[in-house]
């Protein structure tokens, strides 16, 4: 059966307070949400209106990025911090539909991941829940159980898709993608994108925002030069460090946030 373990595996899920996973859910038109998830994201359209046309194109890179590192790459191995709540073809529904034996493990300790994560995934052995902080990198690389799953001196892909705007700068999430790349085995991957903007009244109203929805625990709105500095001298893989829909689109055609807005940006290093 698929697992789900860490600190606090039965935390109690708190419906007043906004939860970011939520919050992505019901801009991607979800369902697992709840009033006070839709209000925050009612007042983030106000100020963003593309935001849910923001949140569908950052899903679809984190659906084609799995599905090149494993055609194309050979990538069978996946750790996704930071994975939000289960929708449709998540990391382990694209990665095993090119091979069944491909490994993942989801990192999360929202109450309402970890729940529904559990109800999702039962009965995937090659699929691990696990209750962690992402930013607790050596808990999560010695845990028994991914230890067991996830072979490390094979190549990995880790990925890092829209979550490290939830750090604040005292968290250092240059530092944390660094740790996580010093433990994979050369020739992994490293995925990373964030919220940036060029507009700086829309990153320190969205910042002030979440911080004030969340009781303060959310990162900032960055800006590119600052996404940049994640990758450090890694070899970054074509077309470089982009606004996610212009990462190897599969179509000509596709529908583009505001620019003067927000997007997410970034891109896949090779180890």
């Amino acid at each position: 059966m698929t697992r789900a373990r860490g600190r606090q595996e039965e935390n109690e899920i708190d419906v007043s307070t906004p939860s970011v996973a939520r919050m992505y859910d019901w801009l991607l038109g979800g369902v697992e949400n709840y009033a006070a998830d839709r209000q925050e994201c009612e007042k983030l359209l106000e100020i963003a209106p593309s935001s849910k046309l923001l949140a569908r194109n950052n899903r679809a890179f984190l659906q084609r990025v799995v599905r090149i590192l494993a055609e194309t790459y050979g990538i069978r191995q996946f750790i996704d911090h930071g994975s939000g709540l289960p929708t449709q073809d998540n990391v382990h529904q694209i990665a095993q539909r090119i091979d069944p034996q491909a490994r993942v493990v989801y990192v999360d300790n929202d109450p309402s991941v970890l729940a529904h994560g559990r109800a999702a995934l039962e009965e995937n052995d090659n699929t691990l829940v696990l209750n962690a902080d992402m930013r607790e990198t050596e808990a999560i690389f010695g845990h028994p159980e991914v230890c067991g799953l996830i072979d490390f001196g094979q190549p990995v892909a880790a990925l890092f898709v829209s979550v490290l705007h939830c750090l604040p700068d005292a968290d250092r999430p240059a530092q944390l993608v660094r740790r996580v790349a010093q433990r994979l085995a050369p020739g992994s991957f490293l995925v990373v994108c964030q919220l940036v903007s060029r507009n700086r009244d829309v990153r320190d109203q969205v910042t002030e925002l979440m911080r004030v929805a969340t009781h303060g625990t959310w990162g900032r709105v960055r800006e590119e030069a600052e996404v940049r500095s994640f990758f450090g001298d890694w070899e970054i893989l074509e077309p470089g460090l982009v606004n996610v829909v212009d990462w190897r689109p599969d179509s000509e055609v596709v529908a583009r946030p505001r620019d003067e807005e927000w997007v997410e940006w970034g891109g896949v290093a090779r180890l």
